[in-house]
């Protein structure tokens, strides 16, 4: 339907690239669009920072977003979007100029100062259209139309998206980033301008049927069902097999990483693969489960060790503009350290590796440290652009994060030859390990951290050993880390998205488990601080409690999207229920209170309610109740962030293995009728969706693995017998944990699994922890102590009894 739309013979839609003679700008995904010189890359790389004269103020500067804000006091007349601006259209009417982005977006960055700050450009907009400014991370659906719309068109996007609208919001032509004038025979910002205002008034009719036949095909689309309410039988496996070698066939076996430059850090194609590694060892195919295995921790290890990784503060950076993961595009977003924590956890998990166990704390700190409130909300994102100097009017990107050698030199006196060969640091700039590093000499004389060798032949060289050596590193960090703490920050977005903190939720809550089988006795240098693994469940459930108290109206039982100072207009969407229902998952199995079990549940209820396409399948992204919005649509891509569709897969397979009777019967069928739904999607383009991969495959495990914990919830034994059940790595396991003393949690199993119920009943006794493994309608005999539980869950799943 989507080819249909891009080639149809419809003249309105054919006559979208005529009138622009123009097709988008790369999206953000790649840092430099391929038509801008060195000269006017440097000058735009610096982008506009102090507006301490304020000529003009619009509506904007009554919005809470912060990329809102940062377009208040443009001279262009931005309405937010909503019923003021569409009724000024109407009245005036004019069409729409809609721009969405966000606050971390460097080119979003580069167009406000090209253009909406240009009184030329702001003239044209004022007098010809109704603007709109839509920060995506605060609407989400929203940005979800628009961009389907332009890629369907073009067949790519990217932010800044820049779409025109008729003043009942349907699209009339669009792109991405518009530069200020005409240039290598692409037409600029004020060309296109005076094209549509020529076009609304001339061809005006064909303009509005273009994008009502849009609209209409793209909702046919994006709104799939199925009258079959499961998959085939040999699907699951086939996609899973499929996404595999799928991602194999890219894989880079010199820099690790599944796929060329720009390479990005997809957290959900390590899942797959991690998955079906540990599928064919259950099946006895070692060489292929190690051969996956070794692809996975390769490119981890790459990745850790390049200029993503923030070797100075902690966290990773979006994604690396060259093959070798050296030089990043820098802003830091939220929902990249929640999954890539994860991920890291789990390669801990099978390698008993602590270089894995370091990286997930190292990611976990950084958070810890700078991207979480007084209440424990923690924030969305942090910029690429910041100041090289305090009170410098304009911006580079990677400014706070760059050196100088002769600065890493002043700093650390004795101890700089060492760093400096460490990572890669030179007089005249280290950014020369790939042509696409720094094409266009942007960071001359400057440094992107990097390891290119290991720190046992540095310490060998250095004549100590390597804990000296490791010792020396890290303080070298830290003074670098002070030094650098005196630079002007990046824009740090403090919004409060409930998605994304359903993702770093569950991050904290492993953690708090996981890192508990570490070798006693393991050090850790800066920027990883010493954190006890409990404390991390502990912040785990501030943002949790945050949520609840800010985010959640306890009579609808609804969430709202985001907050910043109070929560924000939009509703919750598919992504923040199915997110945080995950989060809470992990907040329980890894040794929360039944209380976060209970509001999975709740929350699944709504999600219910508001979203599933009962008849057709599968959950919509939006809950279709503001006219406003003119798609509903069902996503199913895992891509930077995975799909709601693909985790609410997994949520209904958890909960059905946690409660009996008719309700997991009802998430079960759930599940499958959503799989159904995109049941061509795993056949053709497995790749797109491999984290519904791994939904498919589970749902057809014949008997989810349950470990049942029970005893008193505050003992040291309760916590070491929990973090046996996750001490290895196996997605297809659920933990339940019941002290039986405690009342709320006896009477909600009781009611919701019998079978729980009695085996705590059966198996408490005080100052007495107990696991069972139950698997296949067989449980183990109750096992007392932490070693036998891990032996237990070790063996093939034959055996457990």
């Amino acid at each position: 339907m989507l080819h249909r739309i891009t080639h149809s013979s419809s003249p309105s839609l054919l006559l979208l690239p005529r009138l622009l003679s123009h097709q988008p700008f790369p999206s953000s995904n790649f840092k430099v669009p391929f038509s801008l010189s060195p000269k006017r890359l440097t000058l735009l790389n610096s982008m506009a920072s102090s507006h301490s004269l304020h000529n003009h103020t619009n509506r904007l500067a009554s919005q809470q977003s912060p990329y809102l804000l940062q377009h208040a006091h443009n001279p262009v007349d931005w309405y937010p979007w909503g019923e003021e601006a569409f009724a000024e259209a109407r009245r005036r009417d004019v069409p729409i100029f809609l721009s969405i982005g966000y606050s971390t977006c460097h080119w979003c960055h580069v167009m406000e100062v090209e253009s909406f700050e240009d009184a030329a450009v702001a003239k044209l907009l004022n007098d010809w259209f109704v603007s709109i400014k839509v920060d995506r991370e605060e609407r989400p659906d929203v940005d979800k139309v628009y961009m389907t719309y332009v890629q369907a068109l073009y067949g790519g996007g990217g932010w800044p998206l820049s779409v025109f609208l008729s003043p009942d919001l349907k699209p009339l032509m669009g792109g991405t980033y518009f530069p200020p004038d005409d240039k290598y025979g692409r037409p600029g910002f004020k060309t296109i301008l005076r094209k549509v205002k020529q076009a609304w008034d001339s061809k005006r009719d064909m303009l509005i049927k273009s994008g009502a036949f849009a609209i209409e095909q793209l909702s046919e689309a994006m709104s799939i069902s199925s009258s079959s309410d499961k998959l085939p039988d040999g699907v699951p496996a086939d996609a899973l097999r499929l996404c595999s070698e799928q991602l194999s066939g890219g894989y880079d076996s010199k820099f690790g990483g599944f796929g060329s430059a720009p390479k990005f850090p997809r957290p959900v194609e390590i899942n797959l693969m991690l998955y079906y590694s540990k599928k064919l060892e259950e099946t006895g195919k070692l060489d292929g489960a190690n051969g996956i295995q070794k692809m996975v921790l390769f490119s981890l290890q790459y990745m850790a060790k390049g200029g993503i990784h923030d070797h100075i503060g902690g966290g990773f950076h979006r994604y690396s503009v060259d093959e070798c993961w050296h030089v990043p595009h820098f802003e830091k977003m939220l929902y990249d350290q929640g999954q890539l924590a994860n991920v890291y956890l789990d390669a801990f998990s099978i390698t008993k590796d602590t270089f894995y166990s370091y990286i997930s704390r190292d990611i976990l700190d950084y958070l810890r440290r700078d991207m979480i409130g007084p209440e424990g909300e923690i924030f969305s994102a942090e910029d690429a652009d910041s100041a090289e100097t305090e009170g410098a009017a304009r911006k580079k990107e990677g400014a706070f994060y760059i050196w100088a050698s002769k600065e890493v030199q002043d700093i650390l006196g004795e101890h700089a030859a060492l760093f400096e060969e460490h990572y890669y640091i030179k007089q005249s700039g280290n950014c020369d390990l790939s042509g696409m590093s720094d094409p266009h000499n942007e960071f001359k004389e400057k440094n992107v951290l990097i390891e290119r060798k290991e720190h046992s032949e540095l310490a060998s060289k250095y004549g100590m050993s390597v804990e000296t050596y490791q010792e020396n590193l890290g303080e070298c960090r830290r003074k670098l880390f002070e030094a650098r703490s005196r630079r002007p920050k990046p824009h740090l977005d403090d919004k409060v998205i409930v998605s994304w903190n359903g993702l770093a939720v569950s991050s904290f809550a492993r953690a708090s488990k996981i890192l508990k089988s570490e070798a006693e006795g393991t050090k850790f240098y800066f920027p990883v601080v010493a954190t006890e693994p409990k404390e991390y469940m502990r912040i785990a459930e501030k943002a949790a409690f945050f949520i609840r108290k800010k985010l959640y109206d306890v009579e609808t039982h609804r969430l709202y999207h985001s907050f910043r100072r109070s929560p924000s207009k939009a509703p919750g969407f598919l992504d923040d229920y199915a997110f945080l229902i995950s989060g809470l998952l992990d907040l329980y199995e890894f040794g929360g209170g039944i209380s976060w079990l209970l509001w999975a549940i709740e929350l699944q209820e709504t999600q219910d309610a508001l979203f599933l396409d009962k008849a057709g399948g599968g959950y919509f992204n939006n809950t279709g109740e503001d006219p406003s919005v003119l798609l509903r649509v069902k996503e199913d891509h895992d891509g930077a962030e995975p799909s709601g569709n693909s985790v609410s897969a997994i949520n209904l397979i958890r909960l059905a293995s946690m409660v009996s009777g008719s309700k997991a019967e009802n998430y079960r069928r759930n599940a499958e009728h959503l799989l159904a739904v995109f049941e061509k999607r795993l056949k053709d383009m497995a790749m797109a969706v491999p984290l519904m991969c791994c939904a498919a495959d589970m749902l057809r495990v014949p008997s989810r693995k349950q470990v049942v914990v029970v005893g008193g919830r505050t003992s040291e034994e309760f916590e070491n017998m929990l973090a046996a059940a996750h001490a290895l790595y196996d997605p297809n396991r659920t933990v339940i944990h019941i002290d039986p003393s405690n009342k709320e949690e006896m009477e909600f199993w009781e009611v919701n699994n019998s079978n729980v119920f009695l085996m705590a009943k059966n198996n408490y006794a005080v100052n007495k922890v107990v696991a069972l493994v139950c698997q296949n309608f067989t449980c183990s005999p109750p096992l007392t102590d932490r070693s036998s539980l891990e032996a237990l869950l070790s063996k093939k799943p034959s055996s457990f009894t």
